[in-house]
């Protein structure tokens, strides 16, 4: 059944993938229309999440962020659409690196680097770093339980020879390269939140007490290797810029939960500049005190 999923949805999202980007906004701003507007797709959770971090503002200001991060939810949605048949020339100009330099310095110190980012502004294009760096390229993700959807992810995010592997075969995978000397660069999604009673460490994210995921600075400093923040800002819309953020070259050299704790502060500075930009529709703080 799942097969079939994929099979019949496949040659939709590719067909769509192949419209110029000016319609597939227009088709994202009707989307979002309909999300905000009429379903009110976690629209509680979304405001709830909101008004939480923001008691400050005033509940008209709550709503414009709101209503801005819904048209980038949806932007974000397309553009992942996009893609699949995007050229690497076309991503290149839309999702530029700024600062490989640091990324190079630490492949010349012979040192892998787990790339820690967040859900914020856009990380489906990120993917497109393989292809200027010497190291190997990885990416962590959850399995999906729905096999198509999981296969579908899978081909969209390993779409430049990335190579994609499930958060938990991960550190095994690293451990055997690292035994191979092949230097690895590995993308992570670091603002996760942890199941409950499957948390090591709390901190305070955007003010507010929660656990935190810590699995990137285990990995780092069993490892050894450097931890990185990749800093995305949207310039305008379908435009990126990703610069780099050393958070700590010698891991082993930093207290316990101190490199988690420099993600944290990276990304919430990001989230006070442009709040519409993060991904306020899941529950991220659902098991604060």
């Amino acid at each position: 059944m799942h097969q079939l999923v994929y099979l019949l949805v496949y040659p939709i999202l590719w067909f769509t993938s192949l419209l110029p980007m000016r319609l597939l906004y227009i088709k994202s701003d009707i989307l979002a229309f309909i999300v905000y507007r009429i379903v009110g797709y976690r629209k509680k959770v979304v405001l709830d999440n909101l008004q939480l971090v923001f008691p400050e503002k005033s509940e008209q200001e709550r709503k414009k962020i709101a209503r801005k991060f819904y048209t980038h939810l949806c932007d974000i949605i397309f553009e992942t659409i996009k893609y699949l048949t995007i050229s690497e020339k076309e991503a290149r100009k839309r999702f530029k690196y700024i600062n490989l330099d640091l990324i190079e310095d630490l492949y010349a110190k012979n040192r892998s680097v787990l790339l820690l980012c967040g859900h914020y502004s856009s990380w489906e294009w990120s993917g497109i770093l393989k292809n200027q760096i010497q190291y190997k390229g990885l990416g962590v993700y959850k399995r999906l339980q729905n096999k198509a959807a999981d296969r579908l992810i899978r081909k969209i995010r390993g779409r430049f020879d990335a190579e994609i592997v499930s958060n938990r075969k991960i550190y095994g995978k690293l451990y055997r390269l690292s035994k191979e000397n092949v230097l690895t660069l590995t993308l992570v999604l670091a603002d996760q939140t942890p199941k409950p009673g499957a948390f090591k460490h709390r901190d305070t994210f955007m003010g507010i007490d929660v656990p935190v995921f810590t699995g990137s600075e285990e990995i780092a400093k069993k490892l050894d290797f450097a931890s990185v923040y990749l800093k995305v800002v949207k310039v305008k819309r379908g435009f990126y810029e990703a610069s780099f953020v050393l958070l700590a070259e010698d891991p082993t050299k930093y207290p316990d939960y101190t490199i988690t704790r420099a993600f944290l502060d990276e990304i919430e500075k990001q989230i006070h500049s442009a709040p519409e930009n993060y991904l306020w529709s899941h529950k991220r703080w659902k098991l604060r005190n």
